[in-house]
């Protein structure tokens, strides 16, 4: 069985390829995941937000997300919570998407 940092990167790995539609960057870079927490039994929650409350994908991107990470073989379930608390901003952007965007 992999370690769970192995499994963490993986996922990351995951969430790397899933783009926000209206935005050029991959929603890990975004910021928009705060957690991926991965039990003892190798279930994953992944707590995430959206851009806003009115995001036109805020039903299909946490289905995207969950589908994505489900393909990993060794995970037995896979949950995706959303919230606003704390509200996304453009402090959560990472380094590669401030580049993209042309901030740095």
């Amino acid at each position: 069985m992999k370690s769970k940092d192995t499994l963490r990167e993986e996922i990351i790995e995951e969430l790397k390829k899933i783009y926000d539609p209206e935005i050029p960057v991959s929603i890990w870079d975004l910021g928009l995941i705060y957690d991926i927490d991965i039990s003892e039994k190798y279930e994953v929650l992944i707590t995430m937000t959206l851009t806003s409350p009115n995001c036109p994908v805020a039903e299909s991107m946490p289905l995207d997300v969950k589908h994505a990470i489900e393909k990993i073989p060794e995970l037995k379930e896979v949950k995706v919570k959303v919230t606003f608390s704390p509200p996304w901003d453009m402090s959560k952007l990472s380094e590669a998407a401030m580049l993209e965007l042309g901030f740095l």
